[in-house]
């Protein structure tokens, strides 16, 4: 089921999410499918539970959608139930970031360069897996909406004050998006 995606200046954007009940398996299941079917409605290449209004340690990720520019990323997706982030590399680099949650805004991100992190998959086996180039980066900016935080935040603030305006429309609800949002 496609859910409505939640903008921000929604509450549930700024929580901490809580640990997904692994022992729910029927329910997890279904909200996982109903996040790919968001997913694929919004054409992003990531969605953590939070950005569709649970508040769980939740998130999916797509490569398909940016293997064009990205080849490796072919056939690349990833369910993530309660992940933890192991290791980081010191190495940074930077990349224009958007997020379905902060539609029409983008801005350079400096993040790790690789990450390892363990996990569960969709089928509820432990995983610990490492990942770099752009798929650390989506993985990356969908664990910061499990902790409740957005990739704005990381804004240098000057930066922050020149997209204040928009993100100021964006809560007020004066945004046009191509996918479902929630009021």
């Amino acid at each position: 089921m496609i859910r409505p995606i939640y903008l921000y200046g929604q509450g549930v954007l700024r929580k901490v999410a809580a640990d997904a009940d692994l022992t729910k398996k029927e329910e997890l299941t279904q909200l996982i499918q109903d996040m790919w079917d968001t997913l694929a409605k919004a054409d992003g290449c990531g969605l953590a539970a939070p950005q569709i209004g649970e508040s769980l340690q939740v998130l999916i990720v797509d490569g398909d959608v940016v293997s064009e520019t990205y080849d490796y990323l072919k056939d690349f997706k990833r369910t993530m139930i309660n992940p933890v982030v192991v290791e980081e590399s010191e190495e940074t680099n930077v990349y224009s970031e958007g997020c379905l949650s902060v539609p029409g805004i983008y801005s350079d991100v400096k993040r790790p360069t690789s990450l390892t992190v363990e996990y569960y998959n969709e089928k509820f086996e432990k995983v610990r897996e490492e990942f770099d180039k752009f798929a650390a980066r989506m993985i990356q900016h969908e664990l910061e909406h499990l902790g409740g935080h957005l990739f704005v935040d990381n804004l240098a603030p000057i930066r922050r004050k020149m997209i204040e305006k928009k993100l100021q429309n964006i809560t007020k609800g004066k945004i046009a998006t191509s996918y479902k949002t929630a009021k």
